[in-house]
């Protein structure tokens, strides 16, 4: 059995009662309602400056990986003139041992012609530094 009686209810002295309980639960739920919108306030504020935080850090890398993507363009430039530069040069080499060849048959004197590098042959292939049997990537 209930400690309230079934009159209890109608009774004006636990009216009053009941209405103060209500009163009180009626505050603290608003109260804990606010606290509660205070909470999400503040996790959606964290939230933004979260995403502010990331942006920032995404535009740095990405201004990285531009810079990074530039310097690499301005590079393989360079080693296209390079190498344009080291075939012109073996061509002269060739040109060179060939009159070299003709000046020792001329002369009969075995001169020291000097051999073309293999790397100086394809300077379009990088080799690898652990090369295949090709010696090329």
């Amino acid at each position: 059995m209930s400690s309230k009686s079934p009159d209890s209810d109608n009774d004006p002295r636990y009216a009053s009662v009941t209405d103060e309980r209500k009163r009180k639960r009626m505050i603290s739920n608003r109260e804990s309602a606010r606290r509660s919108r205070m909470r999400k306030q503040k996790q959606l504020g964290d939230l933004i400056n979260e995403v502010t935080v990331l942006k920032n850090d995404n535009a740095k890398i990405t201004e990285q990986v531009d810079a990074a993507t530039r310097k690499y363009v301005e590079m393989e430039s360079k080693n296209d003139v390079l190498r344009a530069q080291a075939v012109e040069l073996t061509e002269r080499l060739r040109s060179l041992n060939s009159v070299l060849e003709m000046v020792e048959e001329i002369s009969g004197q075995a001169l020291d012609i000097p051999e073309i590098p293999d790397s100086l042959q394809n300077p379009w292939s990088v080799t690898c530094p652990l090369q295949t049997n090709q010696g090329f990537c």
